[in-house]
């Protein structure tokens, strides 16, 4: 049986958890939510990928992202961020679904796995 790896544990979730070369990431949301969507797009994917840093990963490995947005007509600005974020040609399999976050203040929400050696 292969062991499992946990980074950022806390008593309700592991910000990721690693197994059989799979990452599977939590979902991340931005340290500052005075942001616009926009920016706390970019927020969450600095932190996605200092997490995939330190997994010995990078985006380029994403393998499948879901993004969380309270309000869809914020879709636009989102996607700003997202897209010069991207590695073009390494683009992950992505749904983005309309759903009442757990701080009202979030904007977005970015939940991912990914491969790892």
């Amino acid at each position: 049986m292969s062991e499992l790896k946990r980074i950022n544990v806390g008593k309700r979730l592991s910000d990721v958890v690693v197994h059989n070369g799979v990452a599977y990431f939590a979902g991340q949301v931005p340290n500052d939510t005075t942001l616009d969507v926009e920016g706390q797009t970019k927020d969450v994917l600095n932190t996605i990928d200092e997490l995939l840093a330190e997994l010995g990963s990078d985006k380029t490995r994403i393998l499948s992202v879901q993004i969380f947005m309270p309000n869809i007509a914020e879709f636009a600005g989102m996607n700003r961020a997202w897209d010069a974020w991207v590695p073009e040609g390494r683009t992950p399999a992505r749904a983005t679904i309309e759903a009442r976050l757990a701080n009202p203040d979030y904007k977005v929400e970015i939940m991912l796995t990914a491969a790892v050696d």
